[in-house]
């Protein structure tokens, strides 16, 4: 199976399994910086670390909307269950990321460009049940380019919604990215609060696959930094890059 039918395969399974009865959600300075190797030579800095003076430094506590979640920054605790979320169209978030969720929504809807909500909130137990499920279709190396492992997605946050266009079958693929809604998207997220956590181009300092429809929220400060910038990731934002 080629690497681009493999993705659209694990794409369409995605959207399955998350609405699967199986998986289903639950109703309820630093010392000299250290390095990991990530999925297709990917060189990020441990947490703890340190790689840019100028940088802000990324946020642990997972109540802060700012933290930086990753296959290095894992929540702390690994279990956080985070308070008062509130659903959109059936989906669950944290209050504020809701409230910009559904001006954004609003907005698109205007412009022509409809949304739905995907993927909000996924507890520990959800995130294990999902990342065992692709690891055993895929294998584990595949599986981590496309799952988080448990403690390590930012679904657990609060802070994440993976949305779709509202009209046509194009979600959790990388074909949302070309719909009208998904170009609305990349292009106007950031005046909400939200990114495009995992762009395109950016898989080795990610170390997931490009997910246009992965929108998490960091709050309008951030988003707009980033944005004037043209910064493209949390960990360039934070620094947690190495380059060369």
């Amino acid at each position: 199976m080629t690497h681009a039918r493999r993705t659209g395969v694990a794409a369409a399974l995605a959207c399955a399994l998350l609405l699967s009865p199986a998986v289903a959600v639950p109703a309820h300075a630093a010392p000299a910086a250290a390095a990991v190797a990530l999925p297709h030579g990917t060189t990020a800095v441990l947490a703890g670390a340190a790689t840019s003076p100028s940088a802000p430094v990324p946020p642990r506590d997972p109540r802060n909307i700012g933290v930086l979640v990753n296959k290095t920054h894992p929540l702390s605790p690994k279990s956080y269950v985070p308070r008062g979320l509130v659903r959109v169209q059936g989906h669950r978030l944290r209050a504020e990321p809701a409230r910009a969720l559904k001006a954004m929504m609003a907005a698109a809807r205007k412009a022509g460009a409809p949304l739905v909500t995907v993927s909000g909130y996924r507890s520990y137990a959800t995130q294990k049940a999902l990342f065992a499920r692709y690891s055993r279709l895929y294998g584990v190396a595949y599986a981590s380019r496309i799952s988080a492992r448990p403690g390590y997605s930012e679904h657990q946050t609060g802070l994440t919604m993976d949305v779709g266009a509202a009209h046509g079958g194009c979600r959790l693929g990388t074909c949302f990215g070309n719909t009208k809604a998904g170009r609305w998207v990349a292009a106007n997220a950031w005046r909400y609060g939200y990114i495009v956590r995992y762009p395109r181009g950016q898989e080795k300092v990610t170390g997931y696959s490009y997910e246009p429809w992965h929108l998490r929220y960091v709050g309008v400060k951030i988003s707009t930094a980033m944005k004037k910038a043209k910064i493209p990731t949390l960990e360039h934002y934070y620094g947690q890059v190495r380059r060369g």
